[in-house]
């Protein structure tokens, strides 16, 4: 521990203190756009452009539901930029890594076996983000209870926890094992042999996550016989949607949230209800939101963000083999080897800026998707159906009503509700 603090003292600080810089600026520009957000949630009159929307008894539900989520977010990324900066500061990575390796001595294995001593790294990391789930019980039975939303025991939430850390083990440390093998092996065109690894582990989990993994923490049915089913068929047909199956899960288990989604490749798609929505929302509003989405389908909207993942992950791990071998990267940051997995660790904090803008982008990019896939529905005819369907998710949901601009604009992957209602209604008028 003492050579670990020595390091510390006399690394390099250019890289290092450069990441402090970033990672403070990211959080003091994050955090004031959070007050600006948090100024808007303290409105009680209700806007204008919303007055013939909503009552204003669900306007003021909605904006305590954000205070309180808000006020525990900043609490949140306070305790989060203390603890990254206390990692950083004081050499916790460093150390971490050195009990790891003093866990493989105990056991008679040397520093040579690189991926074991990295998943026993991951293993120390991981027992010491369990300080995090009192932060994750109170969000769950104190903010969501508050406000309605919350459906879970401590039982279940217990549950889901042991269930969750199972998988985590059985499927991430695997993945894991093979991708700093694939590093190591690959030579200098390591990135290339590591993007088809990843590109092929995303359409693995794409494929057995609705059918193995959520069926672990949901059930899963068909969807019973009767009006919804066949107008929900009707659409799938009139459309050439290759529907070959429907199913409703139980959300409500666990939050009054709602939700429904599509998932399958080529000539083989299903459709998923949450039952919260079938129970919020009449059939029509319910064939009209999923006329929403199978918009995203029309203009293949999914296969275009998969497509710009890989890209990006492609791309990444390039960068990431430029400066892979760099001893600066490591002795920066008080590390005395270069481990793969300390690597990419601290790559991910250099990178960090730059994913900050990527992300500002694709969230422009998916709000645009969003308006081409409510334009879908509404020249299917259903303008008027997805408008009040849109407009009950957002109540029943208590759904942010009245963002601020610049607020939405950085982190809202879906426009604002106003906004999509007035596209709505030109895209309507466009129509007639």
């Amino acid at each position: 521990a003492q050579s670990i603090f020595l390091r510390q003292k006399t690394r390099p600080m250019f890289l290092f203190g450069a990441t402090l810089f970033f990672k403070a600026v990211v959080y003091f520009f994050e955090t004031y756009l959070d007050f600006r957000q948090y100024k808007k949630l303290t409105q009680t009159d209700i806007p204008p452009q919303i007055q013939n929307l909503v009552t204003h008894e669900k306007f003021l539900k909605a904006q305590a539901y954000g205070l309180d989520k808000m006020r525990f977010h900043l609490f949140c990324g306070a305790i989060d930029q203390i603890e990254d900066f206390a990692f950083l500061i004081f050499g916790l990575y460093p150390w971490f890594w050195s009990l790891s390796g003093d866990v493989l001595l105990y056991f008679g294995l040397t520093p040579d076996y690189e991926i074991v001593q990295s998943l026993t790294f991951m293993t120390l990391i991981s027992i010491y983000q369990l300080t995090h789930v009192p932060l994750s019980l109170y969000s769950t039975f104190v903010i969501e209870e508050r406000h309605g939303f919350n459906k879970q025991t401590l039982s279940l939430f217990i549950t889901d926890f042991i269930k969750t850390t199972i998988l985590s083990i059985v499927l991430g440390y695997p993945i894991l094992s093979l991708l700093i093998y694939i590093i190591k092996w690959g030579g200098d065109f390591f990135y290339i042999y590591v993007w088809v690894f990843v590109f092929l582990v995303t359409i693995l989990f794409i494929t057995i996550y609705p059918t193995l993994i959520q069926p672990l923490f949901n059930k899963v049915d068909p969807l019973p016989e009767g009006s919804l089913k066949t107008k929900i068929e009707e659409l799938a047909q009139r459309i050439n949607f290759p529907l070959t199956g429907l199913y409703q899960i139980d959300g409500s288990k666990r939050s009054g949230h709602s939700n429904a989604y599509f998932y399958g490749f080529f000539k083989n798609k299903r459709i998923v209800l949450y039952d919260t929505l079938i129970n919020q929302s009449s059939e029509e509003e319910i064939v009209a939101v999923l006329g929403h989405e199978l918009g995203h389908w029309s203009y293949n909207h999914t296969l275009k963000m998969l497509s710009i993942s890989q890209i990006h992950t492609l791309v990444m791990f390039f960068l990431f083999g430029q400066v892979m071998h760099t001893h600066l990267l490591y002795s920066s940051f008080g590390f005395d080897t270069m481990p793969v997995i300390i690597g990419l660790l601290l790559f991910r904090l250099l990178y960090s800026p730059i994913e900050h803008v990527l992300e500002l982008g694709v969230n422009a990019l998916t709000r645009k998707f969003e308006f081409q896939a409510d334009a879908f529905a509404v020249n299917l005819g259903y303008a008027d159906t997805l408008r009040s369907g849109l407009i009950k998710l957002q109540e029943e949901n208590l759904g942010d009503m009245n963002p601020d601009p610049w607020y939405s604009t950085y982190h809202y992957s879906h426009p604002p509700l106003v906004q999509r209602l007035e596209a709505i209604e030109n895209e309507k008028r466009k129509k007639q």
